[in-house]
């Protein structure tokens, strides 16, 4: 059994992101070995809130280059957590607006 900081890692801040606060949609960095289960959990503990669903997303990593040498930057997963109507705003992405 995970701890809830184990498995949501990041918010992502990005003008997407930010435009789905209106809805009561908010984007999280989670591990990759989560499940929508795990994570509406982890969402409820740590933020206090009612999760109505979860959509996942796996992010290829990128090709980057450096002079001659190419590599790919890390894949990542990505959860969009909508939350119930009844539930309260998550106060950290509030101060961003």
């Amino acid at each position: 059994m995970k701890i809830a900081q184990d498995i949501i890692i990041a918010p992502v801040i990005t003008e997407k992101s930010m435009s789905g606060i209106a809805d009561k949609k908010y984007t999280f960095k989670v591990a990759k070995s989560a499940n929508k289960i795990e994570i509406a959990e982890a969402v409820e503990k740590l933020f206090k809130v009612k999760v109505a669903k979860v959509n996942t997303i796996n992010v290829r990593g990128k090709m980057k280059r450096m002079g001659r040498y190419s590599g790919y930057t890390a894949s990542w997963k990505k959860a969009i957590v909508t939350l119930k109507s009844d539930s309260k705003p998550i106060e950290f992405f509030d101060g961003l607006m």
